[in-house]
């Protein structure tokens, strides 16, 4: 019996973080996935490309998700998913009349992701991975971890951590660029940095997702928890940092 083909997929998303973790976990169907941050990027790609599902952001920085849509319809038949963040059912109902076959509202897991691929590949999925230690009850940050790592008064912790928030979005981005690209070495050297970095800092859950997702690099859970705890750790920043 012959193997099932893999699909090729085109993730259309201008914000390169979502795009990356889109791709990412799509790549874990397993599939090859493509990127398009706009419209044009999206049509370009899709003329020399034959995809087998395009996964489309409703709102681009030069068009709407339904026009992309109507454009690729003139010479692809490839079923099309749509995602947004708003809300309003009158909205979500006109892009599935425009012909997305179903329309998924982020925030989206990338197991509720997974499961509208596989559902409009018409294919199934493969066993789920081991779940991971979760480290949502984790701190954000170990302050008494962070003072022992200076050695020094809690001004000098302060600004350590001030800086680790500050270059933390271009090391989540990295993380989340090689994940989507497969790219292993990579990866494991953007990882084996930011957890060093945490420890420097106390940064208890996110070095608690680094390390699940250094032990198993393309599993969707631990993927997933290291948005999250980034996503966390960001939103811990204090809003005056004067003191």
């Amino acid at each position: 019996m012959s193997a099932t083909p893999i699909p090729r997929i085109l993730v259309v998303e201008d914000d390169p973080v979502s795009r990356a973790f889109l791709a990412a976990v799509a790549a874990n169907l397993p599939a090859t996935v493509e990127q398009a941050a706009s419209i044009a990027e999206a049509r370009a790609l899709a003329f020399d490309i034959a995809f087998d599902l395009f996964l489309i952001d409703a709102n681009l920085p030069d068009g709407h998700g339904r026009e992309l849509l109507h454009a690729l319809r003139r010479h692809a038949t490839a079923p099309a998913l749509a995602h947004t963040a708003a809300t309003d059912r009158a909205l979500l109902d006109g892009l599935v009349d425009v012909g997305f076959a179903e329309v998924l509202v982020k925030p989206l897991s990338a197991s509720q992701l997974l499961h509208a691929i596989s559902r409009a590949l018409r294919r199934a999925l493969p066993p789920a991975p081991a779940t991971h230690a979760c480290c949502g009850k984790l701190p954000v940050r170990d302050e008494d971890a962070a003072l022992a790592a200076v050695n020094g008064p809690p001004t000098h912790a302060l600004r350590l951590w001030l800086l680790f928030l500050a270059e933390l979005p271009s090391q989540r981005d990295a993380v989340l660029l090689a994940a989507s690209m497969g790219d292993t070495g990579t990866l494991h050297a953007q990882l084996h940095r930011l957890q060093a970095s945490c420890g420097f800092v106390g940064a208890a859950r996110l070095a608690a997702a680094v390390r699940a997702l250094r032990a198993a690099p393309y599993a969707m859970d631990a993927l997933e928890a290291f948005v999250h705890a980034a996503e966390d750790t960001l939103a811990s920043a204090p809003t005056d940092a004067s003191g």
